[in-house]
């Protein structure tokens, strides 16, 4: 793309794109191409003059040669721009709320009084019809206050008044919608599916294909823990499909043969295979949006009180107006006080708060679905780990295969890869990726494989009974056993690795040992997690307990529970929370949805199973424990921001009221200050909590 250097400064470059003109779109295109250039720290691009402000830290010459590259057509195929930015939002609120401060400036400059009066009598219907709904429902609302300052000024014969308020409180409106709709929008852009490959069924057998490559008409198959990729009808199979994501419903519900499933949803028990309806799973945004809007699942008891604070210093405010044309006997006075509310500060701007805090954890890799939760890790004490994937290394690896039977250890390594890859769990992708280290490529041979939750799976290969899981599994629930004479070889495998038991036939096979490293953070986050106010950190897993004692020493954590099985996960948290304890679950596994959603709040690192992201209240995506930590402060913060934003609402209206009855203040000038101080104090509350780049007070520097 040719374009011109119009500044040039040290790490900032200003450019002009030699184009006829610029769409949305387009813009959106430039910014993220820029952005994904190592290197640069931010950009700014300007559609209608066709500029592009790049800030960097790397060389010059790469800027440039970036810029020389770029074209629209070639950087919209790399698809690094998302389908919904907040660019087009902006322009529509920015075109809106000019052609309003247009409008009322032409009618004052150019259009004579009565037909000024005129149209602010045709205006003040929307307001009086609203004031007289709320009044018909039994509601003192806001309407109602609007509509009585509106009703006395035109009963005054004073329109200009009329209009004056009328002016602002539509500016107010313009203001408050596109401040909600942004933090929506920013939020709602930050979630997305992570699913990049699905089990393809073509022509009897199972391809794992890129997302990407799926058409209309294709058919998806979706195992227990699975991700609904594409929106779809089921064709075979049924599962217990959980819908939280959309409706903000816990409760699984039941998809057969002949029932849609929609993107983002998540099979919780059994399998299904979906004929593919839209190829871009399209509509997952706007359902996202609805979602975080409508969902009661979103909001903290700060938020609840507000709105209930909101609605009950209604009647005051009314009971205020009436006192004081009581005693003044003076309309200005009186509309002074009745042009300032508490309601649309305290229903806007602690709403904007929570969505913001959520927004900014989503920076820090953190999705978070709702406030509630935020406001539990804020005053949570209790904090319960999984250990595999969680405390120890996200991505394990097989340190050695011991093969029992005669059996070839490669044999062996590729049918437990046929079997582990069906199921996203850090333990069977370490079986696949080991298996494709050593180049054991496989053609699906098994029959359908089935998923015992917490245990391992099951399945047939050519007659016999293949079984892949935990000691408990394969030896107590199916009552294998180790061949004869290959005692000493079973008891002598390293005690220092995870096992991974494969059984043929109800005889062992082989035994994978699994290297699970702890974290190199672990211990450091678990005692930074002791500073910011848990007493209590404790680690749960199905691990055998001698392994998990080590980890627990050498973590620090203050209690350890080892064998345990998923529902004496769910039942410790239960018992915790009946005694007074604010308790936060973190895990990765299938195993562990019973204690997510147990959990006041659920924490999934993302790179286990889909089930545990679906169900759990917040999700890591980052690779550091100390994420935690971060969302600890978020949290925190978020609380300090509430409760200041309470005490200057209050503080500030009801400051604007004094001066109001004093007749320092006339009524216009009281509803701009209120409308500009409850726009000031929403844009306040979206801006970030944390500093950049801020390391938590006291943490020690880690890697």
């Amino acid at each position: 793309m040719k374009c011109t250097i119009l500044h040039d400064t040290a790490g900032r470059l200003r450019v002009h794109l030699c184009c006829k003109r610029m769409t949305l779109r387009q813009a959106d295109v430039l910014e993220y191409y820029l952005l994904a250039v190592d290197g640069v720290r931010s950009v700014k691009v300007y559609d209608r003059t066709r500029d592009a402000v790049v800030v960097y830290d790397a060389e010059r010459e790469r800027m440039i040669r970036a810029l020389a590259r770029f074209s629209f057509e070639k950087a919209e195929k790399l698809d690094l721009a998302p389908e919904h930015t907040s660019r087009t939002l902006n322009r529509e609120f920015e075109d809106k709320l000019a052609l309003t401060v247009m409008r009322r400036c032409a009618s004052n400059l150019f259009l004579p009084a009565p037909v000024t009066s005129a149209l602010a009598v045709i205006r003040s219907a929307k307001y009086i019809k609203e004031g007289l709904l709320a009044l018909w429902h039994r509601k003192l609302s806001v309407a109602v206050l609007d509509a009585t300052a509106v009703t006395v000024s035109m009963v005054r014969g004073d329109f200009a008044t009329a209009g004056s308020v009328m002016f602002m409180l539509r500016l107010g409106e313009i203001l408050e919608e596109w401040t909600h709709k942004k933090s929506v929008a920013d939020l709602a852009g930050a979630m997305s599916l992570n699913v990049d490959k699905v089990w393809l069924q073509v022509g009897g057998t199972e391809v794992l294909t890129p997302v990407s490559d799926v058409q209309e008409g294709d058919y998806v198959v979706v195992r227990t823990g699975g991700m609904i990729p594409l929106d779809g009808k089921v064709v075979s199979g049924e599962a217990m499909v959980n819908q939280s994501s959309m409706t903000g419903e816990s409760m699984p519900v039941v998809k057969r043969v002949g029932s849609y499933v929609y993107a983002g949803t998540v099979a919780e028990e059994g399998e299904c295979v979906i004929c593919v309806d839209k190829a871009s799973g399209g509509g997952r945004y706007d359902r996202i949006v609805r979602m975080i809007e409508e969902s009661e699942k979103l909001k903290s008891t700060a938020e609840d009180k507000a709105a209930r604070l909101a609605d009950r210093l209604v009647p005051y405010t009314l009971g205020g107006t009436a006192l004081t044309y009581l005693f003044t006997r003076n309309i200005t006075k009186t509309l002074a006080v009745l042009m300032v509310d508490f309601s649309c500060a305290l229903k806007l701007a602690i709403p904007i708060a929570v969505l913001s805090a959520m927004r900014e954890s989503s920076g820090h890799h953190i999705s978070v679905k709702g406030g509630r939760f935020l406001e539990a890790v804020a005053r949570a004490d209790t904090i319960v780990f999984d250990k595999t994937g969680t405390l120890t290394h996200a991505t394990p690896t097989v340190a050695q295969v011991v093969p029992f039977g005669d059996r070839e250890e490669a044999e062996m390594l590729r049918l437990a890869a046929c079997l582990e890859e069906h199921y996203p769990h850090s333990i069977a992708n370490a079986v696949v990726e080991e298996a494709k280290k050593r180049g054991l490529s496989h053609e699906e041979y098994h029959s359908q494989v089935q998923y015992v939750v917490a245990h391992g799976i099951s399945s047939m290969v050519e007659g016999k009974k293949v079984l892949i899981g935990s000691a408990h599994f394969v030896f107590e629930d199916e009552g294998c056993h180790v061949p004869v004479g290959e005692e000493d070889k079973f008891a002598a495998l390293p005690a220092e690795y995870s096992h991974l038991y494969l059984c043929i036939a109800g005889e062992l096979a082989a035994v994978i040992c699994i290297h699970d490293p702890l974290r190199r953070e672990a211990r450091a986050a678990v005692a930074a997690l002791h500073e910011c106010g848990f007493t209590n950190v404790v680690m749960m897993t199905g691990d055998n307990r001698k392994t998990a004692e080590a980890v627990a020493a050498e973590v620090g954590v203050d209690a350890v529970y080892a064998e345990v099985l998923p529902e004496d996960k769910a039942a410790f948290i239960r018992q915790q929370r009946e005694k007074g304890h604010t308790v936060i679950m973190v895990g990765d596994g299938v195993n562990d949805s019973p204690a997510l959603s147990e959990a006041d709040a659920g924490i999934a690192i993302s790179t286990g199973a889909a089930i545990a992201r679906e169900i759990a209240d917040i999700t890591i995506a980052s690779e550091d424990l100390f994420a935690l930590v971060t969302l600890r402060r978020l949290g925190e913060g978020l609380m300090r921001r509430i409760h200041r934003n309470y005490r200057f609402i209050v503080g500030f209206n009801f400051s604007l009221i004094v001066l109001g009855v004093a007749g320092i203040l006339p009524p216009t000038t009281s509803a701009l200050l209120h409308n500009m101080s409850t726009l000031g104090i929403s844009l306040r509350s979206m801006t970030d909590l944390l500093p950049d780049g801020e390391q938590p007070k006291g943490l020690p520097a880690h890697e």
